[in-house]
């Protein structure tokens, strides 16, 4: 059986709960409130509520490195919200992110072979 290519489950499930983690800690380390959250973060009000009651992205749950990391965005976003696609990039590449996505991935897809590392590799193609 297949389940969701490395990409869905990074859309699907690893971005949002970024996303999650980014607006508690804006609101919870930073003080601010969910409209501040909604504009940098570029969602909607009720999204960022959702993101804080758990109706979002419940799945994924991160290591204590990996939020300190999301610590650090989180401050550089609201420094300069033009920040949120780089941060969100950089947190993507993170190992322990990649290795929450190869972990879901093997999962969903039983007919992986044992030493994957698609989710790994290194990026073959460069875009202009």
């Amino acid at each position: 059986m297949h389940g969701q290519m490395p990409q869905e489950i990074e859309v699907w499930y690893i971005i949002p709960a970024l996303r999650r983690e980014l607006t508690k800690t804006m609101i919870d380390d930073f003080g601010l409130t969910q409209k501040q959250v909604a504009k940098n973060m570029s969602l909607t009000e009720a999204a960022v509520s959702q993101y804080l009651n758990s109706k979002r992205a419940k799945e994924v749950i991160f290591t204590e490195a990996v939020l300190k990391e999301i610590k650090r965005s989180a401050e550089r976003i609201i420094e300069d919200s033009r920040m949120l696609v780089p941060e969100m990039l950089r947190l993507c590449k993170l190992t322990a992110v990649r290795h929450i996505m190869c972990d879901l991935h093997k999962k969903q897809d039983i007919e992986l072979p044992d030493d994957c590392n698609v989710c790994h590799e290194e990026e073959l193609v460069n875009v202009k």
